[in-house]
Order: C-alpha cells, then structure tokens, then sequence
C-alpha cells in the first residue's frame, strides 16, 4: 500500500496537534492570585462595601468580592484602580453598568427595563395567593354542597318511625 504524501503530512499534522492539547491546558490554567494590598483601613473597607454590591458577570449568583472566576479578578483590580484614580461608587458603578449592563448591579434601579424583576415576584405571589383562595373557597362550596345532598338523601332514606316496634 503506497502513502501519499499529503496523508503522511496530515498524519504528522495530528500528531502534532495531539502532542499540543496538553500545553493548551497549562497555559489556561489559572495562576495564583496576587493579592490586593490597601494603603489603608479605610480603602480596603471601601473596596470591600462596593464589590459584595456587584455581583461577578460569569458566576451570576456570586459578589465579586466572593468570586474566584478570572473575570472577577481583573474587575476587583480595576475597581482598585478606579478608586485610586480618585472615582466616586457611584462612578465605578456606572462605569461597570455602561460595560456590563445593569445586571452586575445586585440592586438594580427601578427603571422600565427591570419593572418585571422589581414587581414580577410580588405580583407573582398575589397571583398565587388569590388562585389558592378561589381554589379553596370552590372546593369548601361543593363540600357544603355535597354535605347537604347527603343530609338530604338521609333523610329520605330514612324509614318512617312507627309505634309498633315498641
């Protein structure tokens, strides 16, 4: 059987390619995290208050204080960044809102666009709470209902009383 040589090339192409995997899984391997360093109480006090308000992009139901996903560390580096570029909280939040949207906000504002997220679950529980009441209300009627029917048919069942078994 003759090789050709376009097979055997595409033969060692896979090889290679095959020998490669394993340093594509080193190379995204997550390195230690360098930890922040404050210059005092008060900034680390400060950085800690806004990232457990933020919630991690990737991780949807972590702060970005709790998080360990790459993401959130590049964002609580530039949070730190941004606060000692002289930023405000709110100017920091705005910032991450304009690049991210509102949901990295844990309390987002109520505005048209998170009306459902705001008044969807109250509204949702009232919904609840009226279906479980009609529900209750039809089942105690047809209860009196078939109460009545019974005492009814009882009634009429029920064999004259006579003197004579005395």
């Amino acid at each position: 059987m003759k090789h050709r040589p376009t097979t055997c090339i595409m033969l060692a192409l896979a090889c290679l390619l095959a020998l490669l995997m394993p340093a594509t899984a080193l190379a995204q391997a997550q390195q230690p995290d360098t930890p922040l360093v404050f210059r005092d109480g008060v900034e680390e006090a400060r950085f800690h208050a806004l990232t457990v308000s933020l919630r991690c992009v990737m991780c949807q139901n972590e702060s970005l204080a709790d998080s360990q996903a790459m993401i959130a560390r590049d964002l609580r580096r530039q949070i730190l960044e941004l606060m000692r570029q002289g930023q405000s909280d709110a100017q920091i939040r705005q910032f991450l809102v304009a690049r991210y949207g509102q949901f990295v906000l844990y309390q987002p504002r109520v505005e048209p666009a998170t009306w459902a997220l705001w008044f969807g679950p109250p509204l949702l529980l009232l919904g609840g709470c009226f279906a479980l009441v009609m529900v209750v209300r039809k089942r105690a009627a047809r209860a009196r209902m078939q109460a009545t029917a019974n005492t009814a048919t009882y009634a009429d069942a029920a064999p004259p009383e006579s003197s004579e078994d005395w």
